[in-house]
């Protein structure tokens, strides 16, 4: 599955060294007293293998890693209510053809991934060239935090916005200002730092009863759409696109509209983020990835289409107070009384979303700042020796979405900034891991990294197709969604995209060059120390 990346040949060593593949025999019971502590042999070989230590809880199981890959994606629930750019640009057919090549686009991407923390900054230092690695590394880690630190400020800016328009539903002379928006969102920071600081504990109990709920959730909401709402004709959902937002075709229009489904599907590597979390993750993360990304863009499309069915008018839709077409469409489903509860229905999963998703976005910021990739490193990566918890880099990753979150105040197309820059830095950052795993495959494949998960041979074409998907996306990612362009309509996520980028070179410059080697500088190609493995396994590579 997951990478790409075929076993390169490894010779046994003497002493404490083992061979890759003969590493794929260690014990998979606890080398330790306290499994939770390191996880199993594989999770130490694999920790001494990239030269880090040991320093969060694996406390996340095989089926509680599988629920927070599905709770955190909430494909389903983000394509409901952050659809508004695809419906007007591209309408009802625009909405559901753009989310089928999205999810194809994103499948080829996570068949292209392999687990751990760091996520593309470490596969690029892996893979690049020796003359461009550090600072290909270096500048993919800055994005990759961008990605994530916006990622994580959309999520708690659309609950609370939603919040907003719950409330003009039941007040109509209720009338929504930036400002109160952004308070809200604050509150939803509030709650997220909360549950990941002072009840991170309970979040592994919980998470299959989470995923349960995600379940549950996504069947009321079908089966009283299917039940309660009008239907459109066939011809109608399918076939009939709009360009309301001025674009000089429809075509064009489309591929500017495409960024709603690219939001709903941008989290399916967060669960590689929490690979130091999760018990034997070289095995259960790629499985947890895939099925969930899988699971959750099924229940998508089947969601697109039920809502697709019972939006009466996409006029009224655009045209709703709240702001939200899936709150116009609730409205005629279950009249005024019945939308609070069932909007209720999806903030719930979509507020855990969130609370995950800041976990993941606050892992990867730490990961990136252990291996001296940011300014005030050593704070940044620095674990509560109490809880086992990067509490800094949280603190940091909420902080950073309270910042952006200030954008609302300026500007109505905030939202469509925000995950504008979250498309575009995180499709930059695959533009790179994925171009350099390409460039290892074509021209040196014997230096590969070893994995336990391959596409075999069907490797090179799925790369090639996933490169050519993320260059295409992250093109339109950075466009308005309609002309003609005032300052209000710009998309700012230009502005700090290019600023965030030069930032990182100059930083590079500065201090990058001179502190930051990249992972690849620990990883160790030549075998896998302090592993327990089966000896006659051992005697057979000999």
């Amino acid at each position: 599955m997951s990478t790409a990346t075929e076993n390169a040949p490894t010779t046994s060593k003497p002493g404490n060294l083992i061979s890759a593949t003969a590493s794929q025999n260690i014990d998979m019971q606890d080398n330790n007293k306290d499994g939770e502590e390191t996880g199993t042999g594989y999770d130490q070989s694999d920790m001494t293998r990239m030269g880090k230590i040991q320093e969060l809880k694996r406390n996340l199981r095989p089926l509680a890693a599988l629920s927070f890959a599905s709770v955190l994606q909430a494909t389903w629930e983000f394509i409901l209510i952050g659809n508004t750019e695809a419906l007007v640009n591209g309408g009802r057919a625009g909405l559901f053809w753009t989310y089928m090549w999205t999810f194809a686009g994103f499948g080829l991407i996570i068949l292209t991934m392999s687990p751990t923390s760091g996520g593309q900054y470490h596969w690029v230092s892996e893979l690049a060239s020796p003359r461009y690695q550090r600072v290909l590394s270096y500048i993919t880690g800055w994005m990759s935090v961008l990605a994530w630190q916006a990622g994580a400020a959309s999520g708690s800016f659309l609950t609370g916005t939603i919040i907003q328009g719950l409330i003009s539903v039941k007040d109509p002379s209720y009338e929504p200002e930036n400002w109160q928006g952004t308070l809200f969102v604050f509150a939803m920071i509030l709650v997220i730092y909360f549950f990941n600081v002072y009840a991170a504990s309970w979040m592994p109990r919980i998470q299959n009863l989470l995923l349960a709920l995600h379940i549950l959730c996504f069947v009321v909401v079908i089966t009283v759409l299917w039940a309660m709402a009008p239907r459109q004709p066939t011809n109608v959902v399918f076939l009939e696109f709009s360009n309301t937002g001025g674009w000089s075709s429809t075509g064009l229009a489309l591929m500017v509209g495409q960024i709603s489904a690219i939001y709903a599907g941008l989290s399916t590597d967060a669960t590689a983020h929490m690979s130091e979390e999760v018990r034997d993750a070289g095995r259960y993360v790629p499985i947890a990835m895939v099925w969930g990304f899988f699971t959750n863009g099924a229940m998508a499309v089947a969601l697109v289409i039920t809502y697709l069915f019972a939006m009466p008018s996409l006029e009224d839709a655009l045209e709703d107070p709240t702001g939200f077409p899936f709150i116009y469409v609730f409205k005629n489903a279950v009249g005024t009384a019945g939308v609070n509860g069932l909007t209720a229905i999806i903030l719930i999963p979509v507020i855990f979303s969130n609370i995950l998703f800041n976990a993941s976005a606050a892992r990867q910021t730490y990961a990136f700042a252990r291996d001296k990739g940011l300014p005030f490193a050593k704070w940044i990566c620095k674990v509560n020796p109490k809880r086992r918890l990067p509490v800094n880099a949280i603190g940091l990753s909420c902080a950073t979405s309270g910042l952006l979150a200030l954008i609302n105040i300026g500007s109505d197309t905030a939202f469509h900034a925000i995950i504008s820059l979250n498309v575009a830095a995180l499709m930059w950052t695959y533009v790179v891991s994925i171009g350099c795993l390409l460039y290892r495959r074509m021209f040196c494949p014997e230096t590969l990294p070893p994995q336990r998960w391959t596409m075999g041979k069907y490797g090179l074409w799925v790369n090639a197709a996933a490169l050519v998907y993320v260059v295409f996306a992250l093109f339109f990612s950075l466009w308005p969604t309609s002309t003609p362009v005032t300052p209000t309509t710009f998309n700012w996520s230009v502005v700090i995209f290019s600023t965030v980028f030069i930032l990182s070179v100059v930083m590079y410059i500065i201090k990058g060059q001179k502190e930051y080697a990249g992972p690849v500088m620990s990883v160790r190609r030549d075998g896998i120390p302090q592993a327990r493995v089966n000896r006659h396994s051992i005697r057979r590579e000999i």
